[in-house]
């Protein structure tokens, strides 16, 4: 899987607090690409629950 973050992220923090292995904030939400691999689950929820829809999995 491979998870990015567009520029319309608000950093509001909402992928962070469902998936704090993967996600971190502080002016835009960065990936931990090396914590994906074994939580798809939270970074899909994430991505779900993000209001602008700043989070694309490919």
């Amino acid at each position: 899987m491979k998870v990015s973050v567009n520029d319309s992220c608000i950093a509001c923090g909402a992928c962070e607090s469902v998936c704090d292995k993967v996600f971190s904030v502080d002016d835009k939400a960065v990936v931990n690409e090396s914590a994906i691999s074994g939580n798809e689950d939270c970074v899909k929820e994430a991505a779900d629950c993000c209001p602008v829809n700043a989070i694309e999995l490919n």
